[in-house]
């Protein structure tokens, strides 16, 4: 089963998942984040956007290549995949 990393930032908004290891089923990118959010309710709703997309200020990558399908979320997660959920640095 792919594991999924979140940054401690994200710890404090969603205690449920501090200091465990987070497994779901393989599958898309959408899938995985849906599997987290049955564990952490609310989850999904902080990384993706009212149209089902990454929010700006979020960045994913699987095995640490980023997530290219940043709209639909199809990338595939594989078995013994890690994806990391963390924030990403925008602004100017």
């Amino acid at each position: 089963m792919p594991t999924v990393d979140i940054t401690r930032h994200l710890h404090r908004f969603f205690p449920a998942l501090q200091g465990r290891t987070i497994e779901v089923p393989a599958g898309s990118v959408a899938e995985v984040l849906r599997a987290v959010d049955q564990l952490a309710p609310g989850f999904i709703d902080y990384v993706l956007d009212e149209r089902g997309a990454l929010r700006r200020h979020v960045a994913l990558s699987i095995d640490n290549r980023i997530v290219v399908d940043r709209t639909t979320l199809s990338d595939r997660v594989p078995a013994d995949g890690v994806v990391h959920v963390f924030q990403a640095l925008t602004g100017g």
